[in-house]
């Protein structure tokens, strides 16, 4: 059992794990549409002030959804494992007949005539799809705001970010608007938000979840696509149905090499664990240095054999990801940089001019370094069995702040280097789990990044719930609408 997290706040046992909710349909204890109605209701309190969910189907057609579900379970047909509950979709992936803006006015009409390859999946697994979470135009950026929805806020302090691209999907999960949420990774879009608000994000080995319809986009291959949730239980129970091989994708991963054994409660009984405070020598704020000093000794009553090191291996991973983001941005968006550029903000059109401008030099060295820092990388897990590290080098920052432009006065010399402690792990197929560590004297979160070798998402996850189970801080929920509103009087 998870032990009450010491500081003050409303518990999250307000908001249902999803393998409750489940449970309690599966039972017959609730129906799915009673959980509809009653999520339509917290969407309705919550999200004037949050703004997490962008898009919304109509209430009515969600409620027939749910009660097709009922009418099934109560002829005693066998249902899917996520039959009946309702699930918002990252306004990046298609979904069929429902508004998919990836955040861009250049989309603002677009309905896609079919979904994204994990939608079908999910919704094979009878989820309902409600909606879609906000994100940043076209998923650039770690701060969840554009043009067409505006700005998500942070819902331990609305007046912070909820970090990005994945801001909604983890504000949404933070308030109990919905109890899983799917999120993608190329720098981080899982895990920031994910420590922002007090959530699990999971950015999946490579190949985990397919990335259909973009399978054939070489430098994306960093990109991921991975579940998020309030527990890592949940998010297990997500990850497990939208895993599994396509053979339209050539790197995807069999279910079958996602282990679920031993189960997440059986504990590890001995780990060698590697903990990188300033990972590569970047420079981490002290809130957040101290709060993950504290969850540090906290890992250490599970497992003693932790050792401080630099990961200087990776001093030179930053370089490497920017040229291969860059080539992604310019691979996926080259044509409608060339007819709509006057639709896009400043830091995507720098993101695909230089990107096009990349020389095959450039690429093919990139390409080389790549290759020997995961070299490098797979030498430093010889001697560890997990890492650890920041996911953020900063707290939530305040929403009219676009990025931060320093961390501890050390200039940042781009868009995304404020979150390089993310960024240097992507180019390695790594799986990378953000969990809840703690709070810093403002009540904010912190989150801490576990990584693991490639393909062990199972390993990561295990560690993470062992952690979890110990500290309880994903109990300490955010103020409610109605707490916020007496703050504001």
């Amino acid at each position: 059992m998870s032990k009450d997290n010491p500081q003050n706040g409303r518990s999250a046992k307000s908001h249902s794990r999803a393998i409750d909710l489940i449970a309690a349909l599966a039972s017959g204890e609730l129906s799915a549409v009673s959980l509809m109605q009653s999520t339509y209701e917290r969407i309705a309190q919550e999200n004037r002030d949050i703004n997490a969910i962008c898009t919304l189907v109509p209430i009515e057609q969600s409620l027939e959804a749910a009660q097709r579900v009922d009418k099934a379970r109560q002829q005693g047909q066998i249902l899917p494992k996520l039959a009946g509950l309702p699930l918002a979709i990252k306004d990046l992936a298609d979904t069929k007949d429902l508004l998919t803006t990836q955040g861009s006015p250049i989309h603002s009409e677009h309905i896609p005539k079919t979904d994204s390859l994990f939608v079908s999946r999910l919704r094979e697994s009878g989820a309902i799809v409600i909606g879609k979470t906000n994100t940043p135009e076209f998923g650039a950026g770690s701060h969840t705001f554009n043009p067409l929805f505006g700005v998500t806020r942070n819902p331990y302090d609305p007046l912070k970010t909820a970090g990005g691209s994945s801001g909604g999907a983890a504000a949404a999960l933070a308030t109990g608007m919905v109890a899983l949420a799917d999120g993608s990774d190329m720098g981080g879009s899982l895990r920031n938000p994910a420590a922002f608000c007090n959530v699990v994000g999971l950015r999946p080995s490579m190949g985990r979840v397919p990335t259909l319809p973009k399978a054939k986009e070489t430098f994306s291959r960093m990109a991921v696509e991975g579940p998020m949730a309030r527990t890592v239980e949940d998010c297990a129970l997500m990850l497990q149905a939208m895993a599994g091989a396509d053979p339209r994708d050539p790197r995807s991963l069999d279910i079958a090499k996602l282990n679920p054994t031993p189960a997440l409660s059986e504990q590890p009984k001995t780990l060698r664990l590697g903990w990188a405070p300033k990972p590569a020598g970047l420079p981490v704020e002290a809130p957040v240095s101290s709060v993950l000093s504290a969850a540090l000794s906290d890992m250490q009553h599970l497992y003693p054999a932790i050792e401080e090191i630099d990961l200087f291996e990776l001093q030179d991973a930053m370089a490497v990801f920017t040229v291969l983001r860059a080539a992604a941005f310019a691979e996926g968006l080259a044509d409608v940089y060339q007819s709509d550029r006057d639709k896009m903000k400043k830091t995507v059109i720098d993101n695909i001019k230089l990107g096009l401008d990349l020389t095959s030099d450039v690429l093919n060295s990139a390409e080389k370094q790549r290759l020997n820092l995961h070299k490098a990388l797979m030498s430093v897990f010889d001697r560890f069995d997990y890492l650890l590290l920041p996911v953020t080098q900063v707290m939530p920052f305040p929403i009219e702040v676009e990025f931060p432009t320093s961390v501890n006065n050390e200039a940042m010399t781009s868009y995304i280097d404020w979150m390089s402690s993310c960024c240097i792990l992507s180019p390695f197929d790594v799986p990378c789990l953000s969990i809840p560590a703690g709070f810093d004297a403002e009540g904010l979160p912190v989150g801490l990044q576990i990584v693991g070798k490639p393909g062990d998402d199972w390993g990561v996850m295990r560690l993470a719930y062992a952690f979890q189970e110990h500290t309880g801080h994903w109990q300490k929920a955010p103020p409610t609408f109605e707490e916020r509103a007496h703050e504001r009087v």
